[in-house]
């Protein structure tokens, strides 16, 4: 009779166990790669959203379309682009949630390349409009989605100064598209056309190297089944979220919607984003109309001082969140409103006296304040308020009510004089600030 005793199967070699060292070591070198590729990301949309405000300058001298593309058409093209674009945010960050940023994010870098594409062949008031439509909602697709890719791999605890850090993402790109295009424009071609032409074919590379490296989530080895390192700064920077199930979409925004300190956020959001839009879509208008003896080149350079100073907000602000304020994301907020307030009150008399030095020294302080409070309630607020599962949705909420506020920033300067904007904007930032200060102490829930 045949052997009934059960044979022995050959066992596959033993998995060595991922020690915690190494679980450390790819959890820190995935978060810095989509800290550095995401970063890159929304950098790059600017390069094509500045080409119009670096084209109004040749576009106001051109005696072919000056009868047609004047300030106040050119101001309501900014209200289109800019509803739009409040439009997308609402959308943009609820499908983020839904099927991730990598899907949402390439397709508004896709068309806002083709839109920028469009603008640099064409002269003509409704294709202008139209495409900034386009251009409006595949802007959108940027920020909240990025927020969320950004919030995957990184924890509460370290959000200030991670995504602070982050945030001179949009600052850099404020400060090097303009006088990088500008050149383009203006010095290499003579036409203001090549603005937009420059700044498709800028972001068509960053969206190469977008695909290569992004991820929605952390790989094996760097998620929520990592090894727990001891507690320390290690510890804090390794740790993960953890995945929440994914809820419809309507749920989503029931959820961002009944949240007082979302609304809140929004609220200030809409308020503050005015101020911030009209320097970054009219700045070197802004800047020929007080200095008209600066020339073209000189009116795009000068705004750099707006965008350098707000590089160093959002890093300023978040580690001031982290450690001084201890995850308190407010008390930082309602400071740097505060300092906006005061300087772009001041900002006409002070712009003035006719000199240069001068309009550097206010623009940088307006940039200083205006960026970190945007940083802060844009990014880190969003997200933290946010539930896991939401963060796109609450962050989209956020932003699409600034982004409504945005719109009279690109309204505004083409029919109100220096004095009544910008006295309109110091009140906005009061509000803004009145609005904030009764959640001083307020945390996110899961912050220690």
């Amino acid at each position: 009779m045949a052997d009934l005793a059960p044979q022995s199967v050959p066992s596959e070699p033993p998995v060595p166990p991922v020690t915690t060292r190494a679980a450390l070591r790819t959890a820190v070198r995935w978060r810095r790669q989509i800290f550095a590729v995401t970063w890159l990301a929304y950098a790059g949309f600017y390069f094509v959203r500045q080409a119009f405000a670096v084209a109004k300058l040749g576009i106001l001298d051109d005696p072919a379309v000056h009868g047609v593309l004047t300030e106040q058409a050119l101001g309501v093209i900014d209200a289109v682009y800019l509803a739009a674009y409040a439009v997308g945010q609402f959308l943009w960050g609820m499908w983020a949630d839904r099927f991730g940023p990598r899907v949402v994010v390439t397709v508004g870098m896709l068309g806002a390349v083709a839109a920028s594409c469009t603008m640099g062949m064409s002269s003509a008031l409704l294709v202008f409009g139209g495409a900034m439509a386009v251009q409006g909602l595949a802007q959108s697709a940027g920020w909240a989605p990025l927020c969320k890719n950004m919030g995957n791999f990184f924890p509460v605890r370290t959000r200030g100064r991670v995504l602070g850090l982050w945030s001179t993402n949009y600052a850099f790109g404020g400060l090097a598209a303009p006088p990088f295009l500008g050149w383009w424009a203006y010095q290499v071609f003579d036409d203001w056309h090549a603005a937009f032409v420059a700044g498709a074919a800028t972001l068509a590379v960053v969206l190469v190297v977008f695909l290569v490296f992004q991820r929605d989530t952390p790989p094996d080895g760097a998620g929520p089944d990592a090894p727990e390192p001891a507690p320390g700064p290690m510890a804090q920077a390794a740790a993960p979220p953890v995945a929440a199930p994914r809820r419809a979409p309507f749920a989503l925004y029931r959820a961002a919607l009944k949240d007082r300190m979302v609304l809140t956020l929004g609220a200030a959001y809409f308020l503050l984003k005015p101020a911030r839009y009209a320097i970054l879509l009219w700045g070197p208008v802004l800047v020929s109309q007080r200095l008209p003896a600066v020339g073209k080149v000189g009116a795009t350079v000068i705004p750099v001082s707006f965008g350098a100073a707000g590089v160093l907000a959002p890093m300023l602000i978040g580690w001031l969140s982290d450690t001084v304020f201890r995850s308190r994301r407010v008390p930082p907020c309602v400071l740097a409103l505060a300092a906006l307030t005061g300087a772009l009150a001041l900002f006409v008399p002070l712009t003035a006296t006719g000199s240069a030095a001068v309009m550097i020294a206010v623009l940088a302080v307006i940039g200083l304040a205006v960026y970190a409070a945007d940083a802060m309630i844009s990014c880190v607020a969003a997200v933290d308020f946010g539930s896991t599962g939401g963060a796109g949705t609450a962050s989209g909420v956020v932003n699409g009510c600034g982004s409504i506020g945005a719109v009279l920033g690109g309204l505004l300067p083409g029919f109100l004089s220096g004095s009544t904007l910008f006295h309109g904007f110091a009140a906005a930032a009061l509000l803004a600030g009145l609005l904030l200060l009764p959640h001083w102490n307020r945390r996110p829930a899961t912050a220690s």
